[in-house]
């Protein structure tokens, strides 16, 4: 029996979504479905709730949790991943609190910026103890990776723990429909093209009947900037740099030098940029779960609708060997011509039997180039500081990244540091 195995199964609402499409889907029937999470009340809900959901349709698929990960792993033929290291509570309030008493502010805090730096810090040694048993017990299975920072942790899956990995983000998926949906414009029949990295990857082109749509993008957005609305960030990026990017302004307001400045507070609100906005959405998500777990975890008559994520759709692909496009985030083997080789960047790959097949782009515009970069940066040194555990490391990354050098000074920058590595205390590795 053919198994996928999803590592951080305690995610209950995106365990519905991954798991849910597959039980629901033709091609993905029989398999076993292996379950895997640090908590074991979590691990038990959402066992309950995918049995909802197979025993709802019918599914031949059978659903198994484990204690033990490395026997979830074994033999697996497809590994998901979707873990948070270290929680909201302690890990989020410390990556957000303790920049905050040197003056920096941060939205997300998950993908770069010195939130995302240390995110990294803790997740990637937890990444590489997965690599490992999975060397030993499934290697040669496709390791699909949703967990942020996305960029940094599928590279170290691919060059550090030598396991077949595809990075998933859905800002792609969506890119295209909700700009032409906040923009008051109709998508259907619209042709485009996206290339970068994971949150930072470019609306290339965007035509229908081979009419370029972005001067009437531009036009529109221009339109939108005088008053206040969700975007304006990436539509002042757009009008000032030539393309829209693929992932929220909330998110993007803390990638650039340009928004959160204390000697011009003005911008957090002519942009309207979200401070602390990830934190709020976790105390939601938290308030939420009894609530949901009574219509999830509750409810033997559990329904399922397919959803947009791309996991069920390539392991179809593959399965079937009918082909399937997503947005992946892979390895920049020649690639994208202007960006680092050492680099993950997120371009358009093929699915088949064959697996996942990146495609050609070659060069990024110039300034889409020099952007990126400017996060790639801290996204190496990251992993530098990561693999080689040296704390000087830790300081380059931070001091590379474009938020925080813009912000603060080279001493304080590294003082941060420091206080962020003590106030993590265990949920980090030591560094020398």
């Amino acid at each position: 029996m053919p198994k996928i195995t999803f590592i951080g199964a305690g995610s209950t609402v995106f365990a519905k979504n991954v798991l849910g499409d597959c039980l629901v889907t033709e091609s993905l029937q029989g398999f076993e479905i292996a379950l895997f999470d640090i908590n074991p009340e979590r691990l038990s809900d959402s066992e309950s709730m995918l049995n909802h959901i197979k025993n709802t349709f019918g599914s031949t698929s059978v659903i198994k949790a484990y204690s033990d990960r490395k026997e979830a792993l074994r033999g697996a033929k497809y590994v998901v991943n979707a873990i948070q290291v270290g929680g909201y509570d302690p890990c989020t309030i410390t990556d957000f609190e303790v920049p905050k008493k040197y003056g920096l502010r941060q939205t997300i805090a998950d993908t770069v910026g010195i939130g995302g730096i240390f995110r990294n810090l803790r997740t990637i040694p937890v990444m590489l103890d997965f690599a490992r048993d999975m060397q030993e017990v499934c290697p040669d299975a496709l390791f699909l990776n949703y967990t942020n920072p996305m960029a940094v942790l599928t590279n170290v899956m691919n060059t550090y723990g030598g396991i077949k990995t595809v990075g998933l983000c859905h800002s792609v998926q969506v890119c295209v429909r909700d700009l032409f949906k906040n923009l008051g414009m109709d998508d259907t029949g619209v042709k485009s093209k996206i290339a970068g990295i994971n949150h930072m990857a470019w609306l290339l082109e965007v035509s229908k009947d081979g009419v370029d749509l972005y001067p009437e993008i531009k036009r529109r957005a221009r339109e939108k900037q005088r008053e206040k609305h969700h975007d304006m960030v990436r539509y002042e990026m757009m009008l000032n740099f030539g393309y829209y990017i693929t992932e929220s302004s909330e998110h993007n307001a803390e990638y650039h030098p340009y928004f959160i400045k204390r000697n011009y507070p003005e911008l957090v609100d002519r942009f309207n940029i979200p401070l602390d906005e990830y934190p709020r959405r976790c105390i939601e998500q938290i308030g939420n779960w009894k609530k949901l777990k009574e219509e999830l975890v509750n409810n033997p008559t559990l329904n399922h609708k397919r959803t947009h994520e791309y996991a069920s759709y390539i392991f179809e692909a593959i399965e079937s060997n009918v082909p399937f496009r997503i947005g992946g985030n892979v390895m920049n083997t020649g690639l994208i011509t202007n960006l680092p080789r050492e680099a993950c960047v997120e371009v358009t790959c093929l699915v088949d039997r064959n697996g996942v097949t990146p495609t050609f782009v070659g060069d990024l515009p110039p300034q889409c180039a020099a952007l990126n970069r400017t996060n790639i940066n801290t996204q190496l040194l990251t992993i530098e500081a990561a693999i080689t555990g040296k704390r000087e490391h830790i300081y380059h990354a931070a001091m590379l990244d474009p938020h925080t050098s813009a912000e603060l000074s080279m001493d304080d920058i590294k003082a941060m540091c420091d206080d962020l590595i003590e106030a993590h205390g265990d949920w980090l590795p030591a560094y020398k």
